[in-house]
């Protein structure tokens, strides 16, 4: 499943300067995503997800991104925390991310953690293997695309970047009613995880709060994604997000702090405030 601009099949990219391809693993990331001068590819299961991105590589591509959620590894971060990706760890190696990129995104992103990402191939689902990951690679947070991307952008000599959101901390277990409700094309299927749970009504209680984690997450995505403008903040294009519009500076902290809310704009400073409330 690809979008380009702002719907599928259609492109919208226009000024000047070339694309910017954005990969999430699921649907509702790919819509967050979604915007002019873009591509998104919707990974799903990540079947042949190197392949898809090289076929959307163009001549006039400037750069991947990898965006969305992500599990928690470092025990201090919290649902709805934003992590740039310093590098990605995979078992196959290290790939750093563009640095100028990244820190533009961290200059732009209010109480981002910069860190490395670990890409794995499926869920990591309880705290003990968090734990492990975290131990033995120093990783922050986990997710499924950002070692691929990375691969391919090292391959194309082309700029990464990676954001994405802590949904599930690294002391949660993430049922596996919630897993087994995950499509291959990145959409959740409400039926599959009704009958999981049918099966294992002990999940119950996981799932709720797997759920009350994922929307602290799409928050922070959302509001994000508006903070970074059309291009996601891309070296070599100058459009405003709301963070440079309305003089919104990311503000640095020794600690994560959760989201994005302690610097949001007051009425007064925000003309378009309702486009940014209906982000929350």
């Amino acid at each position: 499943m690809s979008y380009d601009g702002y719907g599928i099949g259609h492109d919208l990219a226009g000024g000047s300067g070339g694309k910017v391809i954005v990969i999430a693993g699921l649907a509702f990331e790919a819509r967050i995503a979604a915007g002019t001068g873009l591509r998104v590819i919707c990974s799903g299961d990540g079947k042949d997800l190197a392949a898809k991105i090289s076929r959307s590589i163009t001549r006039d591509c400037r750069g991947l991104i990898s965006f969305g959620v992500s599990g928690g590894l470092a025990p201090e971060l919290e649902p709805g925390t934003c992590v740039i990706g310093s590098s990605i760890i995979s078992s196959t190696g290290t790939h750093a991310t563009d640095h100028a990129w990244s820190k533009r995104l961290v200059d732009t992103l209010p109480n981002t953690v910069y860190g490395p990402l670990m890409g794995v191939p499926s869920p990591v689902a309880d705290p003990d293997t968090k734990r492990a990951l975290h131990k033995q690679t120093g990783a922050v947070a986990v997710d499924m695309e950002s070692h691929v991307v990375a691969g391919v952008a090292a391959a194309r000599g082309l700029p990464m970047v990676a954001i994405r959101v802590v949904t599930d901390p690294a002391k949660r277990t993430i049922p596996q009613t919630a897993i087994a409700a995950m499509r291959h094309d990145g959409t959740v299927d409400v039926m599959a995880m009704m009958r999981s749970l049918i099966k294992t009504p002990s999940d119950l209680a996981g799932l709720l709060r797997v759920a009350m984690d994922a929307r602290a997450a799409r928050s922070t995505l959302r509001k994000g994604r508006l903070l970074l403008g059309a291009r996601f903040a891309h070296p070599e294009h100058h459009e405003h997000g709301l963070a440079e519009k309305f003089g919104l500076h990311a503000h640095r902290t020794n600690e994560p702090v959760m989201g994005f809310t302690p610097y949001l704009p007051s009425v007064s400073l925000l003309a378009d405030r309702r486009a940014y409330q209906r982000a929350e």
